[in-house]
């Protein structure tokens, strides 16, 4: 099992993503690539002590990339977006 501090691996501060905590009570965050739903509501629930009602993931493949004659790979990444009830929000990301 993952260690708590570890499963969420930060939150993500684009312009789509403050558009859905504005607008749906929506947070997003990088987390760690063999989590679940169920793992991530968990962690979400007791890292910032709200209710999670559903949780998305998009996990995206790491693109290859080349400086001269190296080559290299990205790593791959998993977001997760989730809702949060009505009247909660997370402070720490900076919540309307």
């Amino acid at each position: 099992m993952i260690d708590l501090t570890r499963k969420i691996i930060k939150g993500v501060v684009t312009e789509k993503s403050l558009t859905l905590r504005d607008e749906h009570n929506q947070y997003t965050f990088l987390v760690h690539p063999k989590l679940n739903k169920i793992e991530i509501k968990k962690a979400v629930e007791e890292l910032f002590k709200v209710k999670v009602e559903k949780v998305r993931i998009i996990t995206t493949r790491g693109k290859n990339r080349r400086m001269g004659w190296f080559r290299g790979r990205q790593p791959d990444r998993k977001k997760a977006i989730v809702t949060l009830r009505k009247g909660e929000s997370i402070e720490l990301l900076g919540g309307a």
